[in-house]
């Protein structure tokens, strides 16, 4: 699994950044009032897998929970896995649904 300290915030560029080897695994968002809106999720091709993907978006989500800001899931990649996980769906802001 991924460690979540290997995470970082990269707030300049507006995303979540993750060194793998020698790729970079993102996932860009867009911060406003207490709801951060997870727009693209890129994850170059030697690192592509399902497993990678989900420990991705859990340990962004779980950064996400300890700062206690809504998530809007607009990238397909991440509303799919949200409507897998119901546990996450709590972090969805009032009237959101996906």
């Amino acid at each position: 699994m991924i460690d979540a300290a290997e995470l970082i915030d990269n707030d300049f560029l507006r995303q979540y950044e993750l060194k793998v080897d020698n790729s970079l695994a993102k996932i860009e968002y867009s911060l406003q009032e207490r709801k951060i809106f997870l727009t693209k999720l890129i994850i170059p091709s030697d690192i592509e897998s399902d497993e990678f993907q989900n420990d991705f978006i859990k340990v962004v989500l779980q950064d996400i929970e300890e700062r206690n800001l809504s998530v809007v899931p607009t990238s397909p990649e991440i509303a799919k896995f949200i409507r897998r996980n119901r546990q996450y769906k709590s972090m969805l802001p009032v009237g959101v649904r996906i």
